[in-house]
């Protein structure tokens, strides 16, 4: 972990996140004053689950992955956080630490903007409060969306309902896949490594994708959205 200062090569001057276009000269002066950059090398964390909670996170760039810790020594992934996403935003409203773990998964950059600060802008300034609750939701919305999943697919669904969302089509262009080891992966889809190798090999064998390394290229996305369907 690295704080950015404004001398270095990678600072980032502005926030491009477009509720932030909502801020009067003042309120943005304000997130200006409030924030530090950092920039995340691969694997560390950018939150810990249970550690205090300070500070918003705004992703600038980069790739990390959302987690929830369990006891058992498992995790359960929840999703890829790409730039221009916000981390943290519960501890603005309900919480004093963080409710999940973030680590990245690529070399990534983030504000970290004290979560006063966002609290206050969001108290007096009716738009960019609006857009804060609203990306809130928006996140609420992609985990009930991944519980109803884990609830309802069986072990082959699971697997093609993930390998579609973690398509490169959907992250820019960007392989995500192969910055991911196959446990992660089956953390993911809420499965055993084992039987994540197990489907994948099966898929390979069907010819609905193909396995190159660490990377998983998609050969039959019709086939692979009907498994994703009715799996």
């Amino acid at each position: 972990m690295k704080t950015i200062s404004k001398t270095d090569k990678e600072f980032v001057c502005d926030i491009t996140l477009p509720c932030f276009s909502e801020l009067t000269a003042e309120e943005t002066e304000l997130v200006r004053d409030s924030r530090v950059q950092i920039l995340f090398r691969r694997g560390e964390n950018i939150t810990k689950q249970g550690a205090f909670a300070s500070y918003v996170i705004f992703i600038v760039g980069g790739f990390s992955r959302q987690y929830i810790e369990y006891t058992n020594g498992r995790d359960y992934n929840l999703r890829i956080i790409t730039p221009g996403e916000m981390v943290g935003l519960s501890a603005v409203f309900n919480r004093n630490t963080f409710n999940y773990s973030v680590v990245a998964v690529t070399e990534t950059t983030g504000f970290l903007i004290e979560k006063e600060a966002i609290a206050s802008l969001v108290k007096q300034n009716g738009a960019f409060g609006f857009s804060i609750i609203r990306r809130y939701c928006e996140h609420n919305a992609g985990l009930y969306t991944a519980i109803d999943q884990l609830l309802h697919q069986q072990t082959n669904g699971r697997m093609a309902t993930l390998l579609l969302k973690l398509a490169p089509e959907n992250f820019g262009g960007e392989d995500v896949i192969r910055h991911l080891s196959r446990r992660e992966l089956a953390d993911f889809a809420g499965i055993s490594t084992e039987g994540a190798v197990k489907v994948l090999k099966s898929f390979e064998k069907e010819e609905i994708v193909r396995l190159a390394e660490k990377s998983i290229f998609i050969l039959d996305h019709r086939r692979l959205s009907e498994i994703s369907r009715t799996g």
